[in-house]
């Protein structure tokens, strides 16, 4: 499996960002009410980035201090837990740029009339944003960690 790359990453954020904001930007223009941003969100977000980690927390243990048994040879990790944390890591690194761009375009959306509750949601919204980026980060953290150093006996391709 590749992991999840740097550029598509961006690339998803600032798609979402764009998209997300044209919609929002054309929904509030029409008059609607913009859709409710509570603190439940960054709270959930941030959920998301410690459950991440902590399913990686087991991949990063096992690289550095993977026991050995009597021959010197270390234990093998259960390879569907590896491919689990592996793919749970790149839905969070694409997933969070996905959220980021949610969050950043409801603050570009309330960014023109920052005035009482406005004010209030913008940053609930920022706020949002940067839990989201966690995410992101989190997902690239944990991939790292679920990657496996070649076996000495395996030759690189040239």
């Amino acid at each position: 499996m590749k992991g999840a790359r740097i550029g598509t990453t961006l690339l998803i954020g600032l798609a979402s960002t764009a998209v997300c904001w044209v919609l929002l930007d054309t929904w509030t223009g029409q008059g609607h009410a913009a859709p409710p941003l509570p603190w439940t969100a960054v709270f959930g977000t941030v959920a998301l980035v410690l459950v991440v980690i902590a399913a990686g927390l087991p991949m990063r243990r096992w690289q550095r201090t993977a026991p050995a048994d009597r021959s010197g040879v270390r234990r093998p990790i259960d390879p569907l837990v590896a491919a689990r944390t592996a793919v749970l890591a790149k839905a969070a690194a694409y997933g969070g740029a996905l959220i980021l761009g949610w969050y950043l375009s409801q603050g570009l959306v309330l960014l023109p009339d920052l005035l009482g509750d406005r004010l209030t949601r913008f940053v609930i919204a920022l706020v949002a944003a940067v839990a989201a980026a966690a995410l992101s980060v989190a997902g690239f953290v944990v991939q790292r960690w679920c990657r496996v150093p070649p076996d000495d006996d395996e030759k690189p391709d040239s």
